[in-house]
């Protein structure tokens, strides 16, 4: 009997656990800590501090089924996805990993165990080949004579074009990080299908399959390439589950597993089609899973990072339901068959199912609307074309921006007889990938290139000031002895008084000086894994490792960051209270100046309900209510009701945040004593990041206070405007628009006399070829919507005929054309416009009726109109 999906997963971590490895649970699809990967894209990412020595581990050997994405930055499968058998932008990786414990030997003998034993996977030894890196030897050997498999099904893969760890088989996890030599497993499929065995010519077929990687950690990839060997040698295996599972199920392709074909089977029912090998299916039973994990995970869709790859995959999976023909919004009902089909026990995700469901039926109708703003342009680019190729560039944007896909553009084109400029759509492609690729090193500066193996201890929430010793000292990305007068640097001391920036506040700023009054100014405040890291500069004298000295925090700038702080925490409860408990922090941003707050929400806030968040903070600001903090046991933190971060890793010990009985959260942060501290809260903005997230922007204290001052001035400039005074100063300003109000509609009057007056005198000026009427025309200091009512009157006059008028006003062109319906068959409007456009240095569209341009150059217009009456006068002479 064939395993399911879900048993063969669990085959694998009770092989594992049986091996005396540690169970442990997939993190969450956004990388912790790590900005140099734009998602958790292979099971090793949660324990990649851990390889590197600069964490602790709990557990020597560990097993896991990880989440993974690939749909972005260097892992990225995106285009394959659908079209191939075994790409997916989702996948589970199941892993197992030895840290400092066994290595090479072990490894393998547990790989071949579980493929080949009888009482595990059960897989033919004659079907399973090796890969090894070139100049590692000593696995050829372990393979040949521990293992036993023939020197015939071991491969050798050496580096690309020579360049050094370029191979296939040495992993790496982005441009910088754990890596090392590793060892893959491949199953043949058999003779009748397409392929060669890996490192050959036709190696991408689908005979030859990856199902295991076997990466021997031994390396840390500095930016500059340097290999830096780690602590202790390390093992980290990946195999896909889709993979083996269709191996283990006998089917060559992934999609032909269970969970994808009944992934696929409810895709079509829901949009209504019977074609089940469809890729379109495919796409979108992928695209599911990846785009509702993300959501539970904490993304949201919108242009940055990640959130803009969830909006490219619930686009293109959109995109593909309508070629299938899908009528209304689909997407978001896959969310029940998914969790059902993947049989998902996981909490988190099933308490937002209506959440997934919500952001992506919002989304997908957004998707529908820029569809129909890309059809829009794409009509009017077509209409402006001056020969019979679309540009490439207009193709990338309309890919880009309105997420047409490559085969709608070209399927319209081609209807139009129009064909693309494939070349040119390439080329934006290829710019804007190096624009992703740019934006995925998120390496901050400096932090991305220093190695720090010190560890420090936070002082802060008791001290302001303290004494204590540089334990490291880092200039240019390098570490030194000694940092002299004038130099720029990274400071890490033994303890240290300032909080580094973390959970959305701001690192400390301060001073710091020894005996011989060297000074060293502090403008920031970094955590470098387990040490702390002052950024400064040295104003006088210079300072050595194990000196001894003074650290100062800025006490009124750390103060202003802490009333935002505590603020933020009313903030949050004020809005559970008024909006509702799906209320969820989904950012933060405090400094000195103000505070920032990110929240799951799905409409914008009422007036009223903004006034009470703020009645409600003011409130617990005047209660001057003590402000706790206890530190306890993570389990019990929770137990207590104290309010977490999803995303957030957390110790087992916590520090926890109690403000009356209105807030309790988990909090590493720096805060006020008392509420009373707080002073006053002033809400500055409420408004839209994202579909379904808000941001709100508020002050505190002194600068609240001040805030208030300059709006108040403000409003007291403004009375003294109208000649009103504050109580009065609302029906002043009504006044006032009625007053402006009614000038418009005099001035529209005397607009639409001109108009008539206008078009009177230009009766006279039609011309008659083959008895249609012909009017080019220019008038001066005419509106554009003045023309557009000469033109209706105009045409109301003659009934039939072609009507082109223009006009300069404040050095710009405007020039509207109209062409009765009985001669859009022989002339159109938007063909003269295409013409007259470029002439004027502009640009226009429209349609066969009536059409509009405008351009800047004023003093080609004569000679434009002189070329379109020839033009009208010579086509007009072949009608019959």
């Amino acid at each position: 009997m064939k395993p399911s999906t879900a048993e063969v997963r669990q085959m694998f971590l009770n092989f594992f656990q049986n091996k005396g490895h540690q169970v442990v649970s997939s993190s969450s699809l956004i990388p912790k800590n790590d900005s140099t990967i734009l998602f958790t894209n292979a099971g090793m990412n949660q324990f990649k501090d851990i390889f590197l020595g600069k964490e602790k581990q709990i557990y020597s050997r560990v097993t896991s089924s990880q989440r993974c994405i690939r749909a972005g930055g260097k892992h990225n499968d995106l285009t394959k996805v659908g079209f191939t058998t075994r790409h997916h932008t989702f996948f589970e990786m199941l892993g197992n990993f030895s840290f400092g414990d066994y290595f090479k030997h072990e490894a393998i003998a547990f790989a071949w165990e579980l493929l080949t034993s009888r009482h595990w996977f059960n897989l033919p030894k004659e079907k399973l080949w090796v890969t090894v890196y070139q100049t590692d030897n000593e696995t050829f050997d372990i393979w040949k004579k521990e293992i036993g498999v023939q020197p015939t099904q071991i491969i050798r893969i050496g580096d690309h074009q020579g360049k050094p760890y370029s191979s296939d088989n040495f992993w790496t996890m982005g441009k910088t990080g754990p890596c090392g030599p590793s060892s893959e497993i491949f199953f043949d499929h058999g003779p009748n299908l397409f392929g060669s065995p890996p490192g050959t010519l036709n190696e991408d077929g689908d005979r030859y399959v990856e199902i295991w990687n076997i990466v021997f950690m031994q390396f840390n990839r500095q930016l500059n390439g340097t290999m830096i060997p780690l602590p202790y040698p390390s093992v980290d295996t990946g195999m896909g589950l889709e993979r083996i599972t269709a191996v283990l199920q006998n089917v060559h392709s992934n999609y032909k597993i269970d969970v994808f074909t009944k992934l696929i089977q409810s895709a079509a029912e829901i949009i209504g089609t019977k074609d089940l090998n469809n890729k379109s299916l495919h796409v979108i039973a992928d695209h599911i899973r990846s785009c509702a994990f993300l959501i539970s995970d904490g993304v949201i869709p919108s242009n940055d990072n990640q959130s803009y790859v969830l909006r490219r995959l619930i686009r293109r999976a959109v995109h593909h339901g309508k070629m299938l023909g899908a009528k209304e919004t689909f997407f978001f009902k896959l969310v029940d068959p998914l969790i059902s089909i993947m049989d998902i026990n996981d909490n988190n995700f099933n308490q937002k199912k209506k959440k997934i469901e919500k952001v992506l039926r919002t989304e997908e109708e957004q998707c529908t609307k820029n569809i129909e703003r890309g059809v829009s342009l794409l009509n009017t680019e077509l209409a402006l074309l001056s020969d019979n190729t679309l540009r490439g560039d207009i193709v990338f944007r309309l890919y880009d921006t309105f997420g047409f896909p490559l085969e709608w553009t070209e399927n319209i084109c081609k209807q139009r007889n129009v064909k693309i400029d494939k070349i040119g759509f390439e080329y934006s492609m290829k710019q804007q990938r190096q624009r992703a690729r740019n934006a995925s090193n998120f390496h901050s500066k400096n932090k991305s290139v220093i190695y720090i193996t010190q560890s420090s201890v936070f002082k802060g929430y008791e001290y302001l000031q303290l004494q204590t010793v540089i334990t490291s000292i880092n200039v240019d990305g390098e570490s030194v002895k000694t940092i002299s007068h004038g130099k720029h640097g990274i400071i890490v001391l033994e303890t240290t008084p300032c909080y580094a920036e973390s959970g959305g506040q701001i690192g400390d700023s301060g001073n710091l000086y020894d005996t011989n009054n060297s000074h060293f100014i502090i403008h920031d405040t970094q955590r470098y894994a387990q040490a702390i890291g002052h950024t400064g500069q040295i104003i006088t004298g210079e300072l050595h490792i194990g000196d001894t000295v003074i650290v100062k925090v800025n006490k009124q700038r750390r103060e202003r960051i802490c009333l935002n702080h505590s603020g933020t925490h009313l903030l949050q409860a004020a809005l559970r209270q008024v909006l509702g408990q799906h209320v969820e922090q989904k950012g933060s941003y405090i400094n000195d100046c103000f505070l920032r707050f990110d929240f799951s929400h799905y409409q914008a806030m009422t007036l009223e309900e903004i006034y009470e968040v703020e009645e409600i903070i003011n409130s617990n600001i005047r209660l001057n209510a003590l402000i706790e903090t206890h530190v306890m046991k993570l389990e019990t933190a929770k137990e207590s009701g104290a309010i977490a971060l999803f995303n957030e890793t957390y110790s087992d010990y916590v520090r926890v945040l109690k403000i009356n009985d209105c807030s309790i959260e988990l909090c590493g942060g720096t805060h006020a004593k008392r509420t009373g501290d707080i002073g006053l809260f002033h809400l500055l903005s409420e408004s839209s990041i994202a579909a379904g997230v808000r941001r709100i922007e508020a002050v505190t204290g002194d600068k609240a206070l001040s805030i208030l001052q300059k709006e108040n001035k403000q409003l007291l400039n403004i009375a003294h405007l109208f000649k009103a005074n504050r109580h009065n100063i609302y029906e002043k300003i009504h006044t006032f628009i009625q007053y402006t109000h009614n000038l418009e509609e005099k001035i529209n009057k005397i607009e639409n006399q001109k108009a008539i007056q206008e078009s009177s005198l230009l009766v006279k000026n039609f011309i008659i070829i083959k008895d249609i009427k012909i009017l080019v025309h220019a008038l001066n200091n005419i509106e554009p919507k003045t023309l557009h009512i000469i033109i209706k009157k105009l045409k109301n006059h003659i009934g039939s005929g072609i009507i082109v008028l223009a006009s300069i006003l404040d050095g710009k062109v405007s020039i509207i054309t109209n062409v009765t319906s009985n001669l859009t068959d022989y002339i159109k409007a938007c063909d003269i416009i295409t013409i007259l456009a470029p002439k004027i240095d502009g640009k226009g569209g429209g349609n066969a009726h009536i059409a509009q341009a405008g351009g800047l150059n004023a003093s080609a217009l004569p000679e434009a109109l002189i070329y379109i009456k020839e033009w009208l006068s010579e086509n007009l002479k072949n009608i019959t």
